[in-house]
C-alpha cells in the first residue's frame, strides 16, 4: 500500500482547504447559531468538480480515486460536518450507488447531472420506526401497470429540502419476505405527492439541512426501479459501504480541526507561569488527538485502497467508520477540556465540534452495530460474499489532474 499522496492529491487538498478557509470558516459560527445551510456552497463545490470527485469522466465526474474523495471529506469537515455530509450523501450514498447499480439510461438521466453538480442527490432509508432494523420499514411501492405507487415516509434525510433526486427504499413484496422484499427507486422532488419538512432543534450539525420526506401515492415509472425487484437491501448495504467511508474520512477532518484549535489555544493560554501546552496532562490530550488522527487516517485509506481495486470492503469500512467516529468524539471532548471554561462557549469552535461529533457515532451504522459486525467477522460468524455488481476499480490512466 502506498502511503504517499500524489501531487494531484496534494493540490486537491490545498484547493479544498482554501475553499473551506474562505467560504465556510468565516461564517460557520453564525450559520450554526441560525440553523442555516447556505446553498451557495454547492455551486462552488461543483465548479471545482467536487460533487462528482470519484465519478468517471464519462458520467460527468472528475475521475479521481476514492482516497481523493476521502481528502475532500476530511477538508470539508475541518470546516463543518454539514458540508461534508452534503458530499457524503450526494456522492457517497446516491451517485456512487447509481454508478454501481444503474443502467445506462439511468446514469445518463440522473448520474451525469449529479456528478456535474447541476442536480443534487439524497438517500432515503431510515424511517421513524426503522433505523438499524431495516426490515421494519413500512414504505411500500405497489406495481400498477407501468408505474409503482409509492407511499410512506423517511426521516433524518440530509438535504431533504434541497435535493432534486432521492434514492428511496420500499417494500415491493409481502413484508414477510423481509430483506428480500425490499426494492430501490429513483424519485424526483417535482413529482406529485412528494413533500419534505426540515427537523429543527438538533444537538449538532445545526447548519445542515436534515428532515423528513413524505410519499403520498407517488407514481414512480417502472424505469426508475434501480436494479431488480428484491435487490433493495443489497443495494442499500453497498451504498452504506460508500457512505460510511465518507463519514470515516470526515471524522479524520474533525479530529484534525480539534487538534489545530487545541494546539493554537495551548500556545495562547498560560497558567502557573507557562503555556498550558507545557502541562503534562494537557499534553496527554494533545497526544491522544494526534494518535487518533493517525490511526483513523490509516484505517480510512486502507478501505479506500480496496475501493480503488474494486474489492469488497465492508469489514474494513465498518472498522474505519466505527473507530474514526469514536476518536473524533473523544478528540472533541478533549478539545473542550483543553479550552477549559472557554470551551463551553461558542466564542471558540470546539463546543460546536463536540456537538457535531455525536451524530456520526449514530448514523450510517451505530457504534453498537459496528461493534457487533467486527466481533462477528473475528468469530467467523460473518463472511462477505462478492456482490454481483461491485464498484469499478479505479484506473490510474484515467486519473484527471486537478
Amino acid at each position: 500500500m502506498n502511503f504517499h499522496f500524489t501531487e494531484e492529491q496534494e493540490m486537491l487538498r490545498e484547493t479544498v482547504r482554501n475553499l473551506t478557509d474562505k467560504e465556510i470558516m468565516p461564517y460557520i459560527s453564525e450559520w450554526d447559531r441560525q440553523g442555516k445551510f447556505d446553498p451557495a456552497i454547492i455551486p462552488k463545490l461543483a465548479e471545482l468538480g467536487l460533487m462528482g470527485v470519484c465519478i468517471p469522466e464519462e458520467y460527468g465526474g472528475s475521475g479521481m480515486d476514492y482516497n481523493s474523495l476521502a481528502i475532500v471529506c476530511e477538508e470539508l469537515e475541518r470546516g463543518d460536518t454539514a458540508f461534508r455530509t452534503a458530499v457524503s450523501v450526494h456522492t457517497g450514498l446516491n451517485s456512487m450507488t447509481l454508478l454501481q447499480w444503474g443502467n445506462e439510461e439511468q446514469k445518463q438521466k440522473y448520474l451525469v447531472p449529479q456528478a456535474k453538480g447541476m442536480k443534487i442527490g439524497a438517500f432515503g432509508l431510515t424511517e421513524p420506526g426503522a433505523g438499524s432494523d431495516v426490515a421494519s420499514m413500512e414504505t411500500t411501492a405497489v406495481k400498477q401497470g407501468d408505474y409503482y405507487i409509492l407511499n410512506g415516509q423517511k426521516t433524518w434525510i440530509s438535504l431533504c429540502d434541497m435535493a432534486d433526486h432521492f434514492l428511496v427504499f420500499a417494500y415491493t413484496k409481502d413484508r414477510s419476505e423481509k430483506h428480500k422484499g425490499i426494492s430501490a427507486f429513483i424519485i424526483e422532488r417535482e413529482w406529485e405527492g412528494f413533500s419534505s419538512k426540515a427537523i429543527k432543534g438538533k444537538l449538532g450539525i445545526r447548519s445542515g439541512n436534515t428532515g423528513e420526506i413524505f410519499f403520498d401515492h407517488i407514481k414512480v415509472p417502472k424505469e426508475n426501479l434501480l436494479g431488480e425487484e428484491g435487490e433493495g437491501f443489497k443495494i442499500a448495504m453497498s451504498a452504506l459501504d460508500n457512505g460510511r467511508f465518507t463519514v470515516a474520512a470526515g471524522a479524520v477532518g474533525q479530529i484534525m480541526a480539534c487538534l489545530e484549535a487545541s494546539v493554537k489555544y495551548c500556545h495562547e493560554r498560560a497558567t502557573f507561569g507557562k503555556e498550558i501546552g507545557k502541562h503534562q496532562l494537557v499534553q496527554q490530550m494533545i497526544a491522544n488527538m494526534e494518535a487518533g488522527l493517525q490511526m483513523s487516517r490509516l484505517l480510512v485509506y486502507r478501505a479506500g485502497e480496496l475501493k480503488n481495486e474494486g474489492k469488497r470492503n465492508t469489514r474494513e469500512t465498518s472498522l474505519a467508520k466505527w473507530q474514526a467516529c469514536d476518536f473524533a468524539n473523544k478528540a472533541a471532548d478533549d478539545a473542550v477540556q483543553v479550552h477549559g471554561a472557554y470551551g463551553y462557549s461558542d466564542e471558540y469552535p470546539v463546543e460546536r465540534y463536540l456537538r457535531n461529533s455525536k451524530a456520526p457515532v449514530i448514523y450510517e451504522g451505530t457504534r453498537e452495530i459496528h461493534t457487533v459486525m467486527q466481533a462477528e467477522y473475528a468469530l467467523g460468524y460473518r463472511q462477505d460474499k462478492n456482490l454481483n455488481k461491485m464498484l469499478p476499480a479505479w484506473n490510474q490512466s484515467e486519473f484527471t489532474k486537478f
